[in-house]
């Protein structure tokens, strides 16, 4: 039995189009840091569906109930940005937790959006998908062709699994499902546990502690030399709609900004952004991480989405939220 080599709908070869802003959206994680500006986004275009269940209401890991949900919504198109998410700490830590909640979030979703004909799911991976040794900037095609990063494996070998879900989906039954690979998020709705939380939102709680505080110093983990690559969450949510509009195609597509920045600048942008005035040391005793982690985004451009919230203007509105929230932000 050949396999398709367009994806189609209702056996027609798809061609991305302006989605219908009637339709019923499902933004699967529509609470979350990458979830919830995709809703922002949605409602801003216009679109008049837009659903969503907190985990208390739904939990994706329960086949049944997902299955029941998506029969009763009978999504046209969904976004899946749920997901069990951590630092390194968590990560190492969790493993198993973090390998099996994310599989049965993924599998139960995506096997239910097939099960209700969705016409266009877009998955939403990590670049920690890629290995730890990848040229920089990493391109797509280097899925798959080394070790992982140690710390992260479990959840990494996850969102490669929901990588090859919506590419085997495309291959048995030509349906137009999408995946998306974003660098480092963040924004509204981040995670700023002092535990759980990855760099950028630890270092806000850091310098905005400090500076309240009046603290004559702030030590950060490391050299500060590694090089990483930021994107806000509502430059996410834009280019996830752009890409359900103009692409269609088996790779997965990097999302940044193609620009990276040492920790040690990011670090003095916080301090700076929160008006903390001391010093700022690094423990060289802890361990750095990956030297880099630059996104090679050539394919996004080819599309014709480049980020458009820099560095600065991001980490202020970010910086804002968090003193707007602090006291009720998750932990």
């Amino acid at each position: 039995m050949g396999h398709r080599v367009t994806a189609a709908v209702d056996g027609v070869a798809y061609t991305p189009g302006e989605l219908d802003r009637d339709a019923t959206f499902y933004v699967a994680g529509h609470r979350g840091l990458v979830g919830s500006a995709i809703v922002r986004k949605l409602e801003a275009e216009g679109f008049a569906h837009v659903v969503g269940k907190t985990s208390a209401e739904l939990d994706l890991k329960n086949r049944d109930d997902v299955f029941a949900y998506m029969a009763e919504i009978k999504p046209r198109y969904i976004v899946l940005a749920a997901a069990k998410v951590g630092g390194i700490l968590a990560n190492s830590t969790y493993p198993v937790d973090f390998l099996s909640d994310n599989m049965r979030i993924q599998t139960n979703v995506l096997d239910a959006a097939l099960a209700n004909d969705v016409e266009r799911v877009a998955f939403l991976g990590s670049s920690c998908i890629y290995p730890k040794f990848a040229e920089q900037p990493i391109r797509e095609d280097s899925l798959l062709t080394g070790h992982l990063e140690p710390t992260n494996d479990a959840y990494a070998i996850a969102k490669i699994a929901g990588i090859l879900h919506t590419q085997a989906v495309r291959r048995q039954y030509g349906l137009p499902w999408i995946s998306a690979m974003p660098t480092n998020l963040y924004g509204p709705n981040d995670n700023f546990s002092p535990k759980g939380s990855h760099v950028l939102p630890a270092l806000i709680r850091r310098y905005d502690d400090a500076a309240k505080t009046g603290a004559d110093s702030v030590t950060n983990w490391g050299t500060g030399t590694p090089r990483r690559e930021f994107l806000h969450s509502d430059d996410m949510a834009d280019a996830v709609l752009h890409l359900m509009e103009h692409y269609d195609g088996p790779d997965q597509v990097n999302v940044g900004t193609g620009t990276d920045v040492t920790i040690r600048e990011i670090a003095e942008t916080i301090g700076q952004v929160t008006g903390f005035a001391g010093e700022t040391e690094w423990d060289t005793t802890k361990p750095d991480g990956t030297p880099q982690k630059l996104l090679d985004v050539s394919k996004l451009a080819e599309a014709g989405w480049m980020a458009k919230i820099s560095l600065q203007e991001g980490l202020e509105r970010t910086v804002a939220w968090y003193r707007d929230h602090v006291d009720t932000i998750r932990e």
